[in-house]
């Protein structure tokens, strides 16, 4: 009898565990926030094919599924796959490949880097980006003479970190044939005394002939960046303007399965043939890829003046910034796109160029819902405009309010103060927010980004009460803002973005529980382990 109850016992439990359903991964005892509608956490979820197939209790979800991969969280925490809503992936990647001039303190410290840099890689024309006059201690824009002494006949074209000004040699003027009679429209080359400082604004950067990237070059650049961003916890990134070539050359990677990140490319609206490939081609959608919005240019940066304000700048008399294109120009790009099932996304720093893109697209839109245009920055409104964001996205970037907050207000005044870096106020306005980082303008951390948005202070603890803190969004929110948010202005919400059945499995590990942990411990947090597809990539 007794070895009659053995044998049932036993087959009982192998039809038990035959029933269940086989899946690629499990993962159990996990401190998991969904992000779907009502913002619930769970402990477990089982995934196949690349997709979550059951959401649960680790004791329902082993009860009815089975896997050879299962993963113990051991209470960790876990986030949907994180989104950066506005980055420069291929730029950031390209940039491994140059001088790193981030967090330099002093224009000394620049050239320092330049000469460490060309003694090991002694190229043929030395590219590199990051610096930040403001950071300095004599906050001007430098001049060319010392780089003309150290690289005589080296061309040397460095930009700012925001990417809107670059600082160039006599070399690289000559290569190019600038000089201080050439005429910009939408920038500026600066002069000091009449003569070139070699620094030029905007549009002029346009006229510096750099040698042509090779493809082996690009390659590697698209998976440096790959691995620096998986590091952080990002499984999509939306690269603000890059070119077809670039976006043929991701989609090969991808289809190979070298590159598994996912990229919403925004095109540049820089280039009218490739406006109208585009256009003409429709919509490019892969798993991995989706090629549905127009990246423009509004105006400059904040940081080199170059955003165009409705009145003049508070610390230069008589300056306004500049728009990049004439007025009517943005009208003629935006009635295109409107015609077509694309996105248009514009870059617009001061409150003139917010004016006139909201202006412009509310006139091409007629009204049209559901179109989610992106301004892109957002970042100093007029009163008057908040309201026009009703059916506007906003997509922002919360480490550009901690990085300007020591000198914004010396920018534009008090009183314009009051419209910028306004999320919270954008959010009440539209409804929903997408975050980003702006990388290599700010680093790729996104759990930065997180502190930014919710604390609104520096690592040094600086303002005391935060900066601005009214305007400080909450952790759900932000939450949100990086993930399923994010997702629905790439039209992409019912595929990633949360945790729920049917949806891509991108989600991240964290060593911390960013939702609950002292604010101040926000930067520290750190991805465990990143997944795309259910696979493991980080």
């Amino acid at each position: 009898m007794k070895k009659l109850l053995f044998f049932f016992t036993i087959s009982i439990a192998f039809i038990s565990c035959n029933n269940k359903q086989k899946t690629d991964l499990i993962i159990i005892n996990s401190n998991a926030y969904t992000v779907n509608n009502n913002f619930d956490k769970t402990e477990a979820f089982a995934i196949k094919d690349g997709k979550f197939i059951a959401i649960g209790t680790s004791e329902e979800i082993q009860e009815k599924y089975q896997s050879e991969n299962i993963v113990d969280a051991k209470n960790q925490t876990i986030v949907p796959g994180l989104i950066d809503a506005h980055c420069h992936f291929y730029g950031m990647g390209m940039q491994q490949q140059k001088v790193p001039l981030e967090g330099t303190k002093s224009y000394d410290e620049v050239l320092e880097k330049i000469v460490a840099f060309q003694k090991e890689k002694n190229v043929t024309f030395i590219t590199g980006r990051g610096w930040d006059q403001n950071d300095w201690e004599v906050k001007e824009f430098p001049t060319k003479e010392k780089l003309d002494q150290l690289f005589p006949t080296t061309p040397v074209a460095v930009g700012r970190v925001d990417g809107h000004a670059l600082l160039v040699n006599q070399a690289a003027i000559d290569l190019s044939e600038i000089t201080k009679d050439t005429k910009v429209s939408g920038g500026e080359i600066i002069l000091k005394d009449g003569e070139l400082t070699g620094v030029l604004i905007d549009a002029a950067m346009d006229f510096i002939k750099f040698p042509e990237t090779t493809k082996e070059e690009a390659i590697q650049g698209l998976l440096d960046a790959q691995k620096i961003s998986f590091s952080y916890g990002l499984t999509t990134v939306d690269d603000a303007g890059i070119n077809k070539k670039t976006i043929e050359l991701i989609d090969s990677l991808q289809q190979t399965g070298s590159l598994k990140m996912r990229i919403y490319a925004m095109v540049s609206g820089d280039n009218q043939k490739e406006i109208d490939y585009y256009i003409n081609n429709g919509i490019v959608k892969t798993d991995r890829l989706n090629v549905r919005s127009f990246k423009v240019y509004g105006d400059g940066a904040l940081g080199s003046r170059g955003a165009a304000m409705r009145k003049p700048y508070s610390d230069r008399e008589n300056h306004f910034g500049a728009l990049i294109y004439a007025p009517e120009r943005y009208e003629e790009i935006a009635t295109q796109i409107a015609a077509s099932d694309f996105q248009m996304n514009t870059h617009a720093i001061g409150d003139s160029a917010n004016t006139w893109l909201l202006k412009t697209y509310k006139k091409v839109l007629k009204n049209e819902k559901d179109r989610r245009w992106r301004i892109e920055h957002a970042q100093i409104i007029a009163p008057e405009d908040f309201k026009n964001f009703d059916n506007i996205l906003p997509s922002v970037q919360p480490t550009h309010a901690t990085s300007d907050m020591y000198w914004a207000e010396d920018r534009i005044g008090k009183e314009r103060m009051k419209g910028a870096y306004a999320f919270k106020d954008l959010l009440n306005i539209y409804g929903k927010i997408a975050l980003g980082t702006d990388f290599p303008v700010e680093q790729v951390n996104p759990f930065l980004t997180f502190y930014a948005a919710t604390i609104r202070k520096d690592l040094n603890n600086y303002p005391e009460n935060g900066f601005h803190l009214e305007n400080a969004l909450t952790r759900q929110e932000t939450l949100k803002g990086m993930t399923i948010w994010a997702a629905y202005s790439n039209f992409e919400e019912e595929e990633k973005g949360s945790i729920e059945v049917g949806k891509f499995a991108d989600f991240v590990i964290l060593n911390q529980d960013i939702m609950k942990v002292d604010g101040h411990k926000i930067p520290n947090t750190k991805a465990v382990a990143s997944y795309v597809n259910g696979k493991k990539v980080y």
